[in-house]
């Protein structure tokens, strides 16, 4: 038995099979980043939810006393500079698919500066808000959602930018000009990769503008 062992050929994976734990492994990146946007959506129905529950309830008239509110502008700005971060993604997605890795980059540093000012922002307002944590039922919720966005802000920029390194990187030790483009199976993960990074950065943007209008606007 211990002949057999040592005599033994390594096996050696086909082409079709290297192609199909590829293709596996880019589909499980797909899935996985769109299962991760469901999972985040039902913590954030689990805020909503609390929002409309004690606004409709209003014990005591302890909902929103003096109809007080975070600071309008902070809000505006936070939501604004986080949309601009998802257009940047989602343009310079569309470019790395015409070819253009650039433009791609550029537009991806300049996310992840929109992205951490945003951050800095979300941080700074709790220095400006009229009301303490626990002082109303709109105080609690509105705490509660900020923590939640600077999470959000924060794991969304640290993956533009982990993405954005290993562009670099890829670059650095290849010597394609355009490595990101090309067929190699770390190509095409990375291209995964990247187009889960856009759809995380849209859903922030539209989750963003939905707790905008419940916390500054209504």
């Amino acid at each position: 038995m211990t002949d057999t062992s040592r005599n033994q050929k390594p096996l050696n994976e086909t082409p079709e099979e290297i192609e199909y734990e590829l293709r596996g492994q880019i589909g499980s990146i797909w899935s996985g980043g769109r299962l991760f946007i469901g999972m985040y959506t039902f913590l954030l129905a689990s805020l909503a939810f609390s929002y409309f529950y004690l606004r409709a309830a209003n014990n005591g008239l302890l909902w929103r006393p003096h109809n007080i509110t975070a600071p309008t502008a902070y809000g505006w700005t936070i939501w604004g500079l986080s949309l601009v971060a998802a257009v940047l993604v989602f343009f310079g997605q569309r470019r790395l698919r015409s070819g253009n890795v650039l433009d791609w980059q550029v537009a991806g540093w300049v996310g992840v500066a929109c992205g951490l000012v945003a951050l800095a922002a979300q941080i700074w307002e709790f220095t400006a808000v009229p009301f303490y944590p626990g002082s109303s039922g709109y105080a609690s919720t509105f705490i509660g959602w900020s923590v939640i966005n600077i999470g959000t802000l924060a794991g969304a920029t640290y993956w533009l930018e982990t993405t954005l390194a290993r562009s670099h990187r890829m670059r650095r030790e290849s010597s394609e000009a355009s490595p990101e483009l090309s067929s190699a199976a770390t190509s095409r993960l990375f291209r995964a990769n990247v187009a889960s990074m856009t759809y995380f950065w849209g859903f922030v943007a539209v989750s963003g503008a939905i707790f905008l209008a419940m916390f500054y606007l209504l």
